[in-house]
């Protein structure tokens, strides 16, 4: 017959199988956490390469792959837009390309990204988030002509597949933060077509409908980012390479109207770089809508930034109404 005992020691097995079980599952738990979400933003996007490889322009062949670190990506091998797109009962008809900030040596592909694809969708609008191609890439053939090819490419894609993505082709912009701003500033006003490659698609405009600009690097000269003029351009630019690549100097009466955002308080790329493209885009009459917050330093983020700078998408949205590019509400 069991003894009080007996059933003591019992007990004692059972709460200790208990307790095992339970630190068992806590570790599996906490290990889980610590792992984070076992897909990256990106994979829920579809990934439409920009060439043909053996068409890709300016490159020597190389076969590279993409190299990325702690949400960067410092080589891109596979030039191409990662494609998000509001649900079709939101869907304003509008959409927008993303160039990732980075100083032209990486891509912060997350913060000035697929976050703000994803906020764009939030608005009804879609979003291609450009994977573009590094001046510092050894398959470049001119190192300075990359970037621009492969947004012009960019545009061209979205264009043409328009009517199948439920966006109307007269509401395609773009939008860049930093060294992304001047890719996305490069863009807007370039008139030479840099992507020719004779297929399709070659008809189809690379001409964005407006500009986002947010902490843009516009000038290389006097205000430049010392750290994108060099990657983007080289050790000792020419006088005439600087103009050419400083987006005040191209602007034009049919460059396509812009909104700006920027921080009196950047402390990397002078906020000067974005008073001197909004006096080009005034004084040839280009519609623009400019904000200079007090605070914000550098590369306004999507959220969490201090005092105003945090209304900057409420700005930006209010403007995308006013100039017509998404309607306000849409219709029941």
């Amino acid at each position: 017959m069991p003894t009080k005992i007996d059933g003591l020691f019992a007990g004692r097995k059972r709460f200790a199988r208990c307790f095992l079980l339970i630190a068992l599952l806590t570790d599996c738990c906490l290990s889980l956490w610590a792992q984070g979400p076992q897909t990256s933003p990106e994979k829920f996007a579809e990934f439409i390469p920009l060439y043909p490889k053996e068409k890709m322009p300016n490159s020597k062949g190389l076969n590279l792959r993409d190299s990325i670190a702690n949400e960067r990506i410092y080589r891109v091998g596979t030039p191409g837009i990662y494609a998000f797109f509001p649900s079709s009962a939101e869907n304003k008809g509008a959409a927008v390309l993303i160039c990732p900030g980075g100083g032209y040596e990486r891509l912060a592909y997350v913060i000035s990204g697929t976050q703000l694809a994803k906020w764009f969708n939030s608005i009804g609008i879609s979003a291609f988030v450009l994977n573009y191609r590094l001046p510092n890439s050894p398959d470049l053939v001119q190192r300075e002509t990359g970037p621009l090819q492969d947004a012009q490419r960019a545009i061209r894609i979205i264009r043409a597949h328009a009517d199948k993505w439920g966006i109307k082709k007269d509401k395609i912009g773009v939008q860049g933060s930093s060294a992304g701003g001047h890719l996305a500033g490069l863009l807007g006003t370039q008139s030479e077509d840099a992507s020719l490659l004779h297929d399709s698609l070659d008809n189809t405009s690379f001409r964005p409908d407006f500009m986002i600009l947010v902490s843009p690097v516009i000038d290389l000269g006097t205000y430049a980012h010392a750290g994108s003029r060099r990657n983007l351009l080289g050790e000792n630019p020419s006088p005439a390479l600087v103009e050419k690549y400083s987006v005040q100097n191209r602007v034009s009466q049919s460059t396509p109207p812009a909104f700006i955002a920027d921080a009196f308080n950047d402390p990397v790329v002078p906020p000067m770089n974005s008073l001197l493209f909004y006096k080009a885009l005034l004084e040839h009459k280009v519609p623009t809508s400019f904000h200079v917050f007090p605070q914000g330093a550098h590369a306004i983020a999507l959220r969490n930034n201090p005092g105003s700078a945090e209304q900057w998408t409420l700005l930006c949205e209010a403007w995308l109404v006013e100039m017509g590019f998404i309607p306000q509400t849409l219709a029941k």
